[in-house]
């Protein structure tokens, strides 16, 4: 079992990640969670990718030039990395869970757009970049739509989540399914079927007493791991056809 983890330049790699302690917790071990580094390729075959949060989407990407006094700050070596990760995870059609900077990534990838500052693009009586480092904080709901995988898991119609975040998504990738939505309308959350992909804006990793946000992992946990079971059941078939 190896789960691709991208996360940002000065994020610790030890067990006392938020990330790679709530993947522990949700039955992964340790040595089976490969951190790609910014700037690196993934290599090999994964399981399971996990797309963390960082800095901001390089608005190129998504067609567009840096708006002037949007606070936008890039990374080029973490986008070369997280979007050859999930470039690589569609193609292999692994589970991918994409957390905040990570559910923005994976709408541009796929097609959407972005707000580049919220308080200049879309002002909001929300704040969503709430300021301090207080990560278990709950800042503001989310509506979750009934009937999406979202609310399987959340186990109900409104959740209390942490917010950290001036971007968010404009216009939804083709074929993606709105879970969540903020008080002030902004997609909080977004999904697909097949592959596995539920993409959240909140850190549910610093949320861990929390119960919905255990299951989040546990399910991410368990799609991948059926998932890798029917991809070693199909290639013994072919393997015995041949």
């Amino acid at each position: 079992m190896r789960i691709a983890l991208t996360l940002g330049h000065d994020a610790s790699r030890n067990e006392k990640n938020d990330y790679i302690r709530s993947l522990m917790e949700a039955g992964f071990r340790r040595e089976e969670i490969v951190v790609l580094a910014p700037g690196s390729q993934p290599e090999g075959r994964f399981d399971g990718v996990v797309l963390g949060g960082g800095l901001d989407v390089h608005p190129a990407r998504y067609g567009r030039e840096i708006k002037p006094d949007a606070n936008v700050e890039i990374d080029l070596d973490r986008d070369s990395t997280d979007f050859a990760a999930f470039e690589k995870a569609r193609r292999e059609k692994v589970p991918v869970l994409g957390i905040c900077r990570g559910m923005q990534l994976v709408n541009v990838a796929l097609g959407g757009t972005l707000h580049q500052d919220i308080p200049s693009d879309r002002p909001s009586e929300i704040i969503h970049e709430v300021p301090g480092q207080h990560p278990e904080r709950r800042d503001h709901k989310v509506v979750v739509k009934p009937g999406t995988r979202l609310a399987e898991i959340a186990r109900a119609a409104e959740i209390d989540v942490n917010s950290r975040h001036h971007q968010a998504v404009e216009r939804l990738a083709p074929g993606m399914e709105i879970s969540a939505l903020a008080p002030d309308g902004l997609i909080e959350a977004f999904e697909s079927a097949r592959p596995w992909l539920l993409a959240v804006q909140w850190h549910p990793e610093n949320l861990l007493k929390d119960p919905a946000s255990r299951r989040l992992f546990a399910e991410f946990a368990s799609v991948v791991r059926a998932s890798a079971a029917e991809g070693i059941s199909s290639r013994s078939n072919l393997l015995t056809r041949a």
